[in-house]
């Protein structure tokens, strides 16, 4: 029996899966059981930010592993302050503290509440076209999930859209009653489509003006994947909060929420807690991330290598490249699931998005100039339109 029928089998029916069943991970490569190769672009929608076989990765979580694998938070660890040391290093300098949870739906669940919490207010402005989270909170920001998947039979708070890159309806998005806009600089599910710098600027100061905070989420565009340590920084603008997952632990799994120094005085203890997030594995995982992507300039890379793809990949079915850094929607003229289809088969694996026209690319950050060199080879080979 084949895993996507034992799957099938014993778990919920929720995932379309694609026909093919890794066993091993090399690089960037990954092997089924059979010894098929296929190199993974899109890197477990964007976790896989180091590859698969990272030695430091590897020593940091085995080391951790065989030292002490959990405790809670009601113990201090140094393994956990030197993760939260790292990462606040890492992000621009009005973020100093960090709350550790387990997934970017947590954070951004955490992150609303902490807005909440601060401004005693009840009013969130979110963009369309957005994805933030499968829980409550965030499910309740995320563009179309009432008419799709939400289920709950209310949502914690007052929700406004305001329409992506519409400046004017920014600024007028807000009021004393609105304690937060939450925002993707890059929206990824969306089609790795690239906020305006105009928009982002309008949303922060609408946010400022009125008293609410600013939240990016980060979760698919942060920890270096946009060629800065996170996309909100492109566009010049300092968030109260950020929330970051995926590929902050390189695999393992982790979330943080990033906070100024006046948000984190209004917490007080009891205010938010978690089980699981800041273990000892999770936090060895994302210092050992964190310090490799510096380490080995692995943002230069995201750079260079959105560049390649900018000049070189405009080809077959592909007719324009939008997004940043390593976070990149190719534009293609049949749909973008045919064009999926088509690369796996020439082993290549992508991903779709939520515009049925663009393919997703979120590869590891260590990818090479010859990976992208495959990819535009294998498009080369496709019809501008596919059977």
């Amino acid at each position: 029996m084949s895993a996507h029928d034992e799957e099938l089998r014993y778990t919920l029916p929720v995932y379309a899966q694609l026909p093919f069943e890794p066993v091993e991970g090399r690089g960037a490569w990954l092997f089924d059981a059979e010894g098929r190769k296929v190199l993974d672009l899109y890197g477990g929608h964007a976790v896989a930010v180091l590859g698969y076989d990272h030695p430091a990765l590897i020593q940091a979580v085995t080391a951790q592993l065989g030292r002490l694998p959990f405790q809670s938070n009601a113990i201090a660890m140094d393994v956990r302050a030197e993760a939260a040391r790292r990462l606040v290093d890492f992000a621009p300098d009005a973020l100093t503290h960090a709350f550790f949870v387990n997934s970017g739906a947590e954070a951004n669940e955490n992150a609303l509440r902490l807005a909440c919490l601060v401004t005693g207010r009840k009013r969130i402005v979110a963009v369309s076209h957005a994805f933030h989270g499968r829980t409550a909170a965030a499910g309740a920001v995320t563009w179309g999930s009432h008419k799709r998947w939400y289920a709950f039979p209310d949502t914690p708070f007052d929700v406004h859209f305001v329409k992506r890159d519409d400046v004017d309806a920014a600024r007028a998005a807000f009021d004393d009653n609105t304690a937060a806009v939450i925002v993707e600089p890059v929206q990824g599910v969306a089609g790795a489509y690239d906020l305006s710098t105009e928009f982002l600027r309008a949303l922060a100061q609408g946010a400022s003006e009125s008293g609410a905070l600013f939240v990016a989420d980060e979760v698919q565009s942060g920890i270096g994947r946009s060629g800065l340590p996170f996309a909100i920084q492109h566009a010049g603008v300092t968030p109260d909060l950020v929330t970051a997952a995926k590929s902050l632990g390189g695999g393992i799994p982790c979330g943080a929420v990033l906070t100024t120094a006046a948000v984190a005085a209004e917490c007080r203890k009891g205010d938010l807690g978690t089980t699981f997030g800041g273990g000892p594995l999770a936090a060895a995982a994302i210092s050992a991330v964190l310090q490799t992507i510096e380490d080995a300039a692995l943002m230069d890379n995201a750079r260079e290598r959105e560049a390649q793809v900018r000049v070189q990949c405009v080809t077959g079915p592909v007719t324009a490249v939008q997004g940043r850094g390593l976070l990149l929607g190719l534009r293609c003229k049949p749909p973008a699931a045919q064009v999926r289809d088509a690369l796996l088969e020439r082993g290549i694996l992508t991903g779709t998005s939520g515009d049925p026209h663009v393919l997703r690319l979120l590869p590891p950050l260590t990818i090479v100039e010859r990976d992208i060199h495959f990819l535009a080879s294998r498009l080369a080979e496709l019809p501008a339109e596919i059977d």
